[in-house]
């Protein structure tokens, strides 16, 4: 068992960049991921699938060679035995952790070498032998992290035994954003993430979040990041350096056929537009917003679209805590989300397509029905559930999450179907003393 906190606090050099130390008020948390990677593969007492293999569902975004991108990417299969192994191919970040779960039960942690196997199901693993009620076994795998990723090379189950393809939930939600909705400081980053939180808290939703930190809206340079995501959320990769080493200056472009249209959008961008140090104007971040949305309704003509306000952090004002930037550009996109909801619009929509840049009227028609809301962020944070980074904490991502499920089930009627099964992860904290 390897202890990754202790490791990297002691630097003994043994970690590769894929790691971090959680904390929990300041404190170290002690973390012990199983080693699972194989010294020698024996392929004759196994059964192997190809990674193209139409039993293995892939969650969120994969390109062509079968990499992930983005956060909380992931792959979902049924199996008979108790012997699951992946060959992991050699564009995975070397150490990358993954969580991975059988059925329902609680995700186990452990990290990727790349261009090895790695067994993560064998009969001495805690639920292998449980036949129920989840039938037949699932197998899911997630990346925790918003710039690492895996490539899936094959699956093997023992001899005689196989892989069974797992029906997609019915109902499906994409989240659109940056560090915030990708995970950055939570503790287990993607799978800690309010937007992870959001999408596996409904329960019995498919779910896909292309966040990633310092991206802005505007198509422009922030943080490093060389596009924004009125550009880059129509393309399978994201901005990260990992991106550029695979695929150049030509990265392709998500087919959106690939897997079911989203019945919900979920937006969260600007946070990086609103910082001085990009030099967003306000004009140029609402026209990117507004063209993201243009291409959502042009990509999935049925979706329904949630902008969420901006929540920019507190600071310490005399005897009490004030948010930063309170306006976040509240005005601005109120009357954004009412153009779109607007005769103007509805009865003649834009549709905007960030591969070729065209923006295409579409003809005088029915009146759509109105798909753009605003949720309001204001008062769900308080200064504590940001932490240090100025990002939300383990509690704050809850909290996020916990209100936009309510507005959902509210706003759309989708009942909350999570009724069991753990999301997040590490979050069991209370107080044994019985009396005082």
């Amino acid at each position: 068992m390897l202890s990754l906190s202790k490791l990297a606090v002691l630097g003994l050099g043994l970690i590769s960049k894929a790691s971090a130390v959680i904390l929990q008020n300041g404190q170290v948390r002690d973390t012990y991921f199983p080693d699972t990677r194989l010294e020698s593969f024996d392929s004759s007492a196994y059964r192997t699938y190809p990674r193209n293999a139409s039993e293995i569902s892939y969650k969120g975004r994969w390109d062509s060679k079968y990499v992930s991108w983005w956060s909380a990417p992931g792959i979902k299969f049924g199996y008979t035995g108790q012997t699951v192994a992946i060959t992991f191919g050699n564009l995975t970040t070397d150490r990358v952790l993954v969580g991975y779960r059988i059925g329902g039960l609680d995700w186990i942690f452990t990290n990727i070498t790349a261009g090895a196997t790695h067994l993560l199901v064998s009969p001495e693993t805690p639920g292998a032998s449980l036949t129920g009620p989840i039938n037949p076994w699932t197998f899911e795998l997630r990346v925790t992290n918003w710039a690492y990723g895996i490539q899936i090379d094959s699956v093997h189950v023992a001899k005689g035994e196989k892989l069974i393809k797992i029906p997609d939930y019915g109902r499906r939600i994409e989240v659109i954003g940056d560090s915030l909705s990708a995970g950055m400081y939570t503790s287990y980053e993607g799978l800690s993430s309010w937007a992870y939180g959001l999408g596996a808290g409904l329960g019995n939703t498919e779910y896909s979040v292309t966040g990633y930190p310092g991206i802005c809206a505007a198509d422009q340079d922030c943080w490093g990041n060389p596009r924004g995501q009125v550009h880059q959320w129509f393309h399978t990769s994201d901005t990260s350096w990992r991106a550029s080493q695979i695929w150049g200056d030509n990265p392709e472009p998500w087919d959106f056929s690939k897997q079911p249209a989203a019945d919900i959008v979920v937006i969260n961008i600007g946070t990086n537009d609103q910082n001085r140090a990009n030099n967003v104007s306000t004009e140029a971040y609402i026209d990117a917003l507004g063209k993201i949305i243009q291409g959502i309704h042009g990509k999935w003509p049925k979706a329904q679209v949630v902008v969420m306000s901006l929540w920019l952090g507190f600071y310490q004002s005399g005897n009490t805590y004030l948010p930063n930037y309170p306006d976040g550009w509240v005005t601005e996109i109120q009357d954004l989300v009412k153009y779109f909801n607007s005769d103007r619009y509805l009865r003649e929509p834009l549709i905007y397509d960030g591969v070729t840049k065209k923006t295409t009227r579409l003809r005088p028609r029915k009146k759509d029905a109105p798909f753009v809301h605003w949720f309001n962020t204001k008062g769900i944070l308080q200064h504590n559930d940001i932490g240090p980074q100025w990002h939300p904490t383990d509690v704050g991502a809850i909290k996020v999450a916990s209100h936009l499920q309510r507005f959902i089930q509210i706003k759309f009627g989708w009942e909350l179907e999570a009724t069991g099964p753990e999301v997040w992860h590490e979050t069991l904290y209370w107080n044994d003393e019985s009396g005082y």
